[in-house]
């Protein structure tokens, strides 16, 4: 019979064969879930060390920080022949918007209100409101009509953030709006089913959880090494950003009852207290001037993450 801990590796390279996710995006989801959490910043050679239980070579490493490099995410400085990395400002801004979505739980309640945007029209090009309009969905709001784009619960932080981006901030106007009671023909959930396509998230969500749920019912994650914990939560992260991101996050009231996305976040937040300590030994065990005593202690952004770790 096998042991747990080669069901663990099983399972890891399993995943990485059927799900082959790109090395890009998986030092994406490193440097902003772990990584950023003990250090600025990290040496190409400490890099190509944590991506190797991934399949992923110094080549690919080295190619990818590139890539990144090119994107702004990273910013890259040299001393002698050795390189290291650490999030741009904007990279971290990037991060900040991405994951605070990821780390927060579900709304379970609606005061009724809708968020409004009327994107600009006059003066503005159209490539400029594309670009706008692709943001809005991005961050869950639909079009229910050509120029307006409407969520039952926008995070106004983000909102005002991605117009101020776009230098749209003063040219687009943002409205709270209720239903009136006498023009009401459906309820609100109904209106969602019509505005937003909840199949195929919900298809993203089943396809989560039928890959990480045996991680809790066939495989003890307490018996993991290091490097085992710090690739599966990477991989978790990493699978739950691409669900999560598709996500309009609506409040919990306007779902179907049988919604998978608040089980694929207790999942995912059940296995991430499981891994999360020894991923940090793994963390400091790699990466050069992370040690005991520097080893900084969980930061109040991180102990908040999935409502409270």
């Amino acid at each position: 019979m096998a042991s747990k801990g080669s069901t663990l590796t099983e399972w890891i390279k399993r995943y990485l064969k059927e799900e082959a996710p790109r090395s890009k995006s998986l030092m994406v989801s490193a440097f902003g879930d772990s990584i950023a959490t003990l250090s600025p910043g990290i040496w190409l050679g400490d890099l190509i060390t944590l991506m190797a239980p991934f399949g992923v070579n110094e080549r690919l490493v080295r190619t990818s920080a590139f890539r990144l490099i090119d994107e702004r995410w990273l910013e890259a400085r040299r001393e002698g022949r050795r390189s290291y990395y650490s999030l741009t400002a904007s990279g971290t801004r990037r991060f900040e918007l991405a994951y605070g979505r990821i780390y927060t739980p579900p709304q379970e309640h609606w005061d009724g209100n809708w968020t409004v945007v009327l994107l600009p029209r006059n003066g503005e090009t159209n490539s400029a409101r594309l670009e706008l309009r692709h943001q809005l969905e991005w961050e869950g709001f639909a079009s229910p009509i050509h120029g307006v784009m409407l969520h039952p619960a926008a995070n106004d932080e983000v909102l005002g953030q991605t117009l101020q981006d776009l230098d749209v901030l003063e040219k687009t106007v943002v409205m709270r709006a209720q239903s009136v009671e006498r023009f009401v023909t459906e309820p609100a959930n109904k209106m969602v089913e019509r505005y937003w396509d909840l199949n195929e998230i919900e298809g993203l969500y089943l396809r989560f959880i039928e890959r990480f749920a045996p991680l809790v019912t066939k495989v003890d994650l307490a018996v993991a090494t290091p490097e085992q914990a710090f690739t599966v939560q990477t991989l978790l992260i990493h699978s739950y950003r691409r669900a999560t991101l598709h996500d309009p996050r609506l409040p919990a009231v306007l779902l179907p009852d049988s919604w998978r996305g608040l089980e694929a976040f207790k999942l995912t937040r059940q296995i991430y207290q499981l891994t999360l300590h020894q991923t940090r030994a793994h963390l400091k065990s790699v990466m050069e001037g992370i040690s005991d005593k520097r080893l900084p202690k969980l930061g109040e952004h991180v102990r908040e993450r999935f409502g409270g770790l």
